[in-house]
């Protein structure tokens, strides 16, 4: 995979400040928060230039903004004063970093499209600095295919998206698509770039794909198969990899657990859900780490209205669900590939089987049952590749996932030092990709009790 431009690292270069901010203001409910980021910017010594869309000044006046900035808010295309002297090019040079907060759905299209109807369009085209949204909507305005697909299409180019949150909504709605607070966008913005500048970024301008917690198969609208994970593990890895300098978006299925700072999240329920979900990402990404519980089977037809108790026995077809860690690995040019096997016993033995069936470059095993592994707020791990093995001890999942991205990115680079030598694992995975893409898509008919519960051997969670 092609490694893309770092837009992850620090705005204003790497390890520095960025000390002219300009922020963007569009229309949404979100920018009364506004005022409040930008003393927050001033206060962590940036001079910020605010400009506004016009929807924008329906919600704050441009006032409110010149109060917190000491600056003449900038809101006109049209401004024949600053036109004169090419005003849109002078901001788009004076910007260390443009951030835009909120971006509405209507400003990520129009981003997205390349059109530059007002000043702030014209702007984002016009900068060479890093562009940082912080997207603002209603939650099924967010989880539109079409905004989702814009996000993408920001995400390849380059732009950094930070949130959205999830939270209570002023439609009164209650889901994702809340603006991040203001202190967690400046901390975003700032912290990253204005740390420890020695500190090591070793996955910087990587795109990282991660998947996190289990999945729901539906038995009927109220019942369904999953399984322990909490989601922890993988929410872990996804703040790790983003501390590491990656660019992460995190695929999760149904958890309670806080989306990271500057990590993109996408919700899902089911394993085939979670596999188009992974496939509408990967042809961007360099490294794919899957750390989601998938159910390996699910009901082959889900009832559509509730099973009554009725027979003593009842028994349910199940077909297997899509493979997505091997389709990954199969593809003809994948990217660094990381799978999790969890066992209840014989771990090294199934972790080795696993990482040689499915082709991928590591494999982070761990042993679970009713007192280790899911639901705890500990775990340890063994990794395995190609070659050689490691074991982590047993700490937080917190910890856990630093000392693993640290491990997965030393690799990651090893694997890059190696480019440019003949790739016989890829040629050997392109041959195989046929056959093990059917095996996957064929589904193996099975039974099961009732009350049965599916809980793969891929999640550390």
């Amino acid at each position: 995979m092609t490694t893309p431009s770092n837009s992850g690292g620090a705005p204003g270069g790497s390890g520095s400040l960025p000390k002219n901010v300009l922020l963007g203001v569009t229309g949404g409910v979100a920018a009364y928060k506004s005022p409040d980021l930008v003393r927050r910017l001033v206060a962590r010594g940036c001079d910020v230039q605010v400009v506004m869309s016009r929807g924008a000044s329906q919600f704050v006046t441009p006032i409110t903004f010149q109060a917190v900035s000491g600056r003449r808010v900038r809101d006109e295309l049209w401004d024949e004063a600053a036109e004169a002297a090419m005003g849109h090019i002078e901001l788009a040079r004076w910007a260390d970093v443009v951030l835009v907060a909120p971006a509405t759905a209507h400003f990520i299209g129009s981003l997205a499209a390349g059109l530059a109807g007002d000043l702030l369009t014209t702007v984002c085209l016009a900068t060479a600095a890093p562009v940082v949204v912080a997207p603002a909507m209603n939650r099924q305005m967010w989880a539109n295919a079409a905004v989702q697909a814009n996000c993408r299409v920001l995400t390849e180019r380059g732009i950094r998206i930070l949130g959205p949150g999830a939270g209570e909504q002023a439609c009164g709605e209650h889901g994702m698509g809340r603006m991040l607070e203001p202190a967690e966008i400046a901390a975003a913005l700032l912290d990253a770039a204005g740390g420890d500048a020695s500190a090591p970024r070793p996955l910087a301008g990587v795109r990282t794909l991660i998947t996190a917690g289990p999945t729901r198969e539906p038995i009927d609208p109220v019942r369904y198969i999953t399984n322990r994970s909490s989601g922890r593990m993988g929410f872990a890895l996804a703040a790790a990899a983003r501390a590491a300098g990656a660019d992460v978006v995190l695929i999760s299925g149904p958890v309670s657990v806080k989306t990271p700072d500057g990590v993109r999240r996408i919700d899902v329920e089911t394993a085939e859900e979670m596999y188009r979900a992974v496939h509408r990402e990967i042809s961007s990404v360099d490294l794919f780490i899957a750390c989601a519980a998938v159910s390996d089977y699910r009901p082959h037809a889900a009832a559509t209205e509730k099973i009554k108790r009725s027979e003593p026995e009842m028994r349910l077809d199940l077909v297997r669900s899509p493979d997505t860690l091997a389709s990954v690995a199969a593809l003809p040019n994948p990217p660094f590939t990381v799978g999790f096997a969890a066992e209840t016993q014989n771990v090294a033995q199934h972790a080795r089987e696993k990482l040689e069936r499915k082709r991928v470059d590591m494999i982070a095993a761990n042993k679970v049952g009713p007192d280790c592994g899911f639901d705890r707020e500990t775990n340890e791990l063994t990794v395995f590749w190609h070659g050689g093995e490691v074991h982590i001890g047993e700490a937080s999942k917190d910890v856990l996932a630093e000392r693993l991205i640290a491990l997965i990115a030393e690799h990651y680079a090893k694997r890059g030092a190696r480019a440019a030598e003949p790739k016989g694992r890829a040629a050997e995975q392109k041959d195989g990709a046929a056959e093990r893409r059917a095996g996957a898509a064929q589904p193996t008919a099975g039974a099961a009790e009732f009350a049965s519960r599916d809980t793969q051997q891929e999640p550390s969670e």
